[in-house]
């Protein structure tokens, strides 16, 4: 049962406060979209599901992604901080 739970571990989405869940998913996708037509992973993997390489790919920050609405609020936070 504990092997279960700790493979389950490794394909869960990370908790983290300053990540959205949302984005994850739709970088992650994107990301699976890229392997299945053709690009080289940047992990070596034996798994053959794109969806499972893709995610551990986000998990560990390989894949550079930009999120326009977050530039955006860090930007306003930082003109509000030089005020």
């Amino acid at each position: 049962m504990s092997e279960r739970v700790r493979n389950n571990a490794q394909f869960s989405i990370p908790d983290d406060p300053e990540a959205s869940t949302y984005r994850f998913i739709i970088v992650a996708a994107k990301r699976a979209r890229q392997l299945q037509n053709g690009a080289r992973s940047f992990l070596p993997t034996t798994s053959r599901k794109p969806t499972v390489s893709s995610m551990e790919e986000v998990r560990r920050g390989l894949v550079k992604y930009e999120d326009p609405t977050r530039d955006a609020a860090l930007a306003e936070q930082e003109a509000r901080r030089n005020e």
